[in-house]
């Protein structure tokens, strides 16, 4: 490498200038669309597990009756129907499904949806962080309610879900 004494006229500096504040432009408006496209591919992926979502609030009640139906049917087919307490088997039910019910993670879902949401309607930089701890806390609850479910239509929901989530992991990656 070799120094120069060449520098640039008034005129020359002044093209470059244009130059550069218009690659800069560019680059800028970019970004700006890059970030909309970025939004758009979050918000869906939220809203495809909220989606999901909501199927499995609709499957939490036969999920409870298929329950109860296949307890009181492997009581009668080993012991007899008249051979077990059935006031007993309720109280045992009601225990049972209280350790299984779904409700406090759907709605811990949903508040972490909302506030993923919130975020990404924030003016300002510096999203990236907060987003993926939210995306961990949605993950958190989508594991809860898959461990919980013992239901295959709601572990088909649970899939579906985890599915988005690892999609909106890869995109938060890139805010």
């Amino acid at each position: 490498i070799t120094p120069t004494g060449e520098t640039l006229t008034d005129d020359e500096w002044n093209e470059f200038k244009k130059v550069v504040q218009a690659a800069i432009e560019n680059l800028n408006l970019h970004r700006q669309e890059e970030g909309r496209i970025l939004e758009q591919e979050l918000l869906l992926r939220i809203n495809n597990i909220s989606k999901y979502q909501e199927e499995v609030i609709k499957l939490e009640p036969l999920r409870k009756q298929k329950i109860k139906d296949g307890l009181a049917k492997v009581l009668e087919d080993n012991m007899g129907k008249d051979n077990y307490d059935p006031n007993r088997l309720e109280q045992e039910l009601i225990y049972y499904i209280e350790k299984i019910d779904l409700t406090e993670e759907q709605v811990r879902l949903n508040n972490h949806c909302d506030y993923f949401k919130t975020i990404l309607e924030e003016i300002g930089e510096g999203k990236g962080k907060k987003l993926s701890f939210v995306l961990q806390e949605v993950g958190r609850e989508i594991n809860t309610t898959g461990a919980k479910a013992y239901d295959s239509a709601i572990q088909k929901c649970v899939v579906m879900m985890k599915d988005e989530l690892e999609k909106a992991k890869e995109q938060v990656l890139n805010v």
